[in-house]
């Protein structure tokens, strides 16, 4: 079993950065999403990992680099940020005019992924995890992060709308005593 999983999210992309929903969209980091990854790279310098997973997506990718676990990462689509069908590269803002009480952890998109898909996604590297003895490390996305945490502390997939994931930042599942907990969370 996973001893702790240490998640990481990618640094800031031109999307991130202007709030558009960026599911399949493969964007590069930009120069402040490097230097978010730079900064986490300081941070983990001195933990061994049994097991380093990513997404697929170039900017999952870069921070991996960057953070320097890309040596000995894996790519696991299951990591992808949640799919956003229809509502690719729209804000919050603009899917909100036609639909004003959406959001994405309770009402998934039109032609993309429901909350139930992404969790199953998040339960499978969950297990993942769950089958190595010591540290894991899973670089990737915001919103899939976020629903990969709440189905650690066994809350449904939409109990990752009440936990903010900024750019750039490190947050550490683990144990007190048997009980999966959220250690730390949204540290920059």
């Amino acid at each position: 079993m996973a001893s702790e999983i240490v998640l990481v999210r990618h640094g800031a992309t031109e999307w991130s950065e202007n709030g558009r929903h960026t599911g399949r969209t493969d964007l590069p980091l930009i120069a402040r999403g490097r230097a978010e990854a730079e900064a986490l790279r300081l941070r983990i310098a001195d933990r061994a990992f049994a097991l380093v997973l990513m997404s697929p997506l170039e900017r999952a990718r870069e921070t991996c680099r960057i953070v320097g676990l890309a040596a000995d990462a894996q790519v696991d689509d299951d990591l992808r940020e949640w799919d956003y069908g229809d509502y690719e590269g729209l804000t919050t803002v603009e899917i909100r005019r036609d639909r004003p009480d959406w959001t994405v952890f309770a009402d998934g998109a039109p032609s993309g992924e429901s909350p139930d898909q992404v969790g199953a996604r998040a339960d499978r590297v969950i297990a993942r995890a769950d089958a190595v003895e010591g540290a894991v490390a899973l670089v990737a996305h915001g919103h899939l992060l976020r629903v990969l945490a709440a189905r650690w502390i066994g809350l449904a997939s939409g109990g990752g709308a009440r936990l903010y994931l900024g750019t750039g930042t490190l947050s550490v599942l683990a144990f007190e005593r048997e009980t999966k907990v959220l250690q730390s969370w949204n540290c920059a």
